[in-house]
C-alpha cells in the first residue's frame, strides 16, 4: 500500500503547525516544498525533528552537480526520508546527489534518505511537452529520465500514476515511485493535469503517493487523510 505524503504547502508556520496537529497519530510522511522552505523552512524541519516525523524535502534541486552534491548535504537531517532532484540535470548531477546524500549520512551517524529523481511534472500534459522541446509524450519521456536515474543509483522517481505501472514493468518493484497529482474523486484538480485517485495509485503499485489541498483545505484534515488510507487499504485487503 502506498505511503502518504502529506504536502505542507500553506503560508504560515502557524498553519503548518496545525495540520501536523489535528494529523497527529496518522502514519503519514510531510512534504516540505518551497513554499515552506523558503517563508519558515528552518522552523519547520527543527519542530518535525523533535517530533520524531519523517520528511520529504521536496526541492527538486537541478543544477551542476558540484552545488546539488552540497545541497544535498544541506538537507540530510534526522527524520528526512526522501530528497528529490531533477533527472534533466543528468546522470552525473543525480550520483553527486546519491553520493552526497550517502556521505553526510554516514558522518551523522544517521540513516541516508533516499534520492529520487523528478521525471515529467504532472502539471504538464502532452502538448506541453513540444513546447520544450521534447519529442515524444510523458510516457516515453518518463521511462528515458527514469532509466537515467535508475543508472545513477537513485531510489525511484517522482512521476504520475499513469506512469507508474510501466515503470514498475520496465525496471521492477523495487525501483520506487512517488506520485503527486492524487485527487480522491469529485476534488477539484488545480493546475494539475495528469491526475488519478489514491484508489488508482494503489493498484498501480505506487510507493508514495503525495496529497495536499484535499487534505489542507478540508473541514477535517485528519478525517480526510484517514479516508485517503482507507481507499488505499481496501485495494490490498
Amino acid at each position: 500500500m502506498p505511503k502518504l505524503i502529506v504536502a505542507l504547502d500553506v503560508d504560515s508556520f502557524e498553519r503548518a503547525t496545525r495540520i501536523i496537529e489535528r494529523l497527529k497519530g496518522i502514519d503519514v510522511l510531510y512534504k516540505i516544498g518551497h513554499e515552506a522552505l523558503f517563508r519558515y523552512g528552518e522552523p519547520l524541519i527543527a519542530s518535525l525533528e523533535s517530533l520524531g516525523l519523517p520528511s520529504f524535502m521536496d526541492v527538486k534541486l537541478y543544477d551542476i552537480p558540484r552545488t546539488v552534491a552540497a545541497g544535498v548535504r544541506a538537507l540530510v537531517r534526522p527524520n528526512v526520508r526522501i530528497i528529490n532532484v531533477h533527472a534533466l540535470g543528468g546522470a552525473a548531477m543525480m550520483e553527486a546527489a546519491v553520493e552526497a546524500a550517502a556521505q553526510r549520512s554516514a558522518e551523522l551517524g544517521i540513516a541516508a534518505p533516499l534520492i529520487y529523481a523528478v521525471t515529467v511534472l504532472t502539471s504538464l500534459a502532452a502538448e506541453d511537452l513540444g513546447e520544450l522541446g521534447l519529442s515524444g509524450g510523458p510516457g516515453e519521456n518518463v521511462i528515458r529520465l527514469a532509466g537515467l536515474a535508475r543508472d545513477a543509483r537513485c531510489a525511484g522517481v517522482v512521476c504520475s500514476v499513469q506512469e507508474a505501472y510501466d515503470l514498475k514493468s520496465f525496471f521492477g518493484a523495487e525501483f520506487g515511485t512517488l506520485c503527486p497529482g492524487i485527487r480522491p474523486a469529485g476534488t477539484a484538480h488545480g493546475d494539475q493535469k495528469r491526475v488519478a485517485t489514491p484508489r488508482e495509485a494503489a493498484l498501480a503499485g505506487v510507493d508514495y503517493i503525495v496529497v495536499g489541498r484535499p487534505i489542507l483545505e478540508a473541514p477535517d484534515p485528519a478525517a480526510a487523510a484517514r479516508a485517503i488510507l482507507a481507499e488505499m487499504e481496501g485495494v490490498h485487503a
